[in-house]
């Protein structure tokens, strides 16, 4: 088990979830996450938005708005040439993404791969998006690596309700897959993003390998010194952080990412999430790259964006 910033796509590919944190861990605060939707057009034609933010950097890849009953990745070929990678799902219409589960995103682009389900209060997430046991497990069936239990934007949900539903997502999927959980942002909630020293610790308890903590900036009122006490108490409860920019300054300068790289580091977070809503349904590529090198140097980030298995 190799540090992430040295694993091939292969190994990257390989690695059971507890093996995946440990690389993570190694990397001593250098993974870069970056999160696509699904559902929109690719910003290049001929290329989906998670093979555009793999090429500029990013170690993991996060899908928004996958639904487990619907599997679709926009833009994605229906048809690539990958040794042993398996048809999409029949019954869809392919050359749309239809059928592409998040099994052909990691084949295809060497990347563990991961997807958002929400423990949503209204009715704006679908059957297949929302957090619950069934939609972990089949998740987990067609390839996921990692889940994160958030919500978007206008979905109502709380921090208390991804406590309640992370232990029975956890006995479900049992002890390997990575279980990410927290906000962004209010996800329409207000203030809620706040959080007590007691819910971090009940997060841990029920089963979180990874918090998700707003980036001090990104949403009023986290600063870096609350920040920096968050990220304490999630580790000495034994849990990693990422750090995620949620509210669409991804879409902002790339000196701005730059400046967040650095901060979080100071904050001592391990992970570093770079949200979809650069322009629509994901960050500017030269965003990522300048995110990645910030964190990392231009050796790493050239090597991730180049090395293949």
């Amino acid at each position: 088990m190799k540090r992430i910033l040295d694993a091939t796509q292969e190994e990257l590919t390989r690695y059971s979830g507890r093996q995946l944190l440990e690389s993570i861990r190694a990397a001593e605060g250098r993974t870069v996450v970056a999160e696509t939707v699904v559902t929109v057009p690719p910003l290049v034609d001929g290329c989906s938005n998670p093979e555009l933010a793999a090429a500029f950097g990013a170690d993991l890849l996060l899908l928004n708005l996958y639904d487990v009953e619907k599997p679709m990745v926009t833009g994605f070929p229906s048809r690539t040439q990958v040794p042993g990678l398996p048809e999409p799902l029949k019954g869809w219409e392919n050359h749309l993404g239809w059928g592409v589960t998040a099994e052909h995103v990691k084949r295809v682009t060497g990347r563990p791969v991961g997807i958002n389900l929400e423990p949503a209060t209204r009715h704006t997430v679908s059957p297949g998006r929302l957090a619950t046991a069934d939609n972990a497990v089949k998740a987990r069936e067609q390839g996921v690596d990692f889940l994160t239990l958030t919500g978007n934007p206008e979905t109502g949900v709380t921090m208390e309700a991804i406590i309640d539903v992370l232990r029975t997502i956890r006995a479900a999927v049992g002890e390997d897959l990575i279980l990410m959980a927290g906000k962004m942002h209010g996800a329409g909630t207000g203030t809620d993003h706040w959080l007590s020293e007691e819910q971090i610790v009940r997060v841990a308890e029920a089963g979180c390998d990874v918090l998700l903590l707003p980036h001090a900036g990104t949403v009023p009122g986290v600063n870096h010194r609350q920040l920096t006490r968050w990220i304490d108490t999630a580790h000495e409860a034994g849990m990693l952080v990422m750090l995620t920019v949620g509210t669409s300054q991804e879409g902002a300068s790339p000196s701005l990412m730059e400046t967040l790289a650095v901060t979080g580091k100071a904050c001592g977070a391990d992970l570093y999430h770079i949200g979809d809503a650069g322009f629509s349904g994901m960050a500017p590529p030269e965003n990522i790259m300048a995110y990645a090198i910030a964190l990392r140097g231009k050796r790493h980030t050239y090597r991730r964006m180049a090395k293949r298995r």
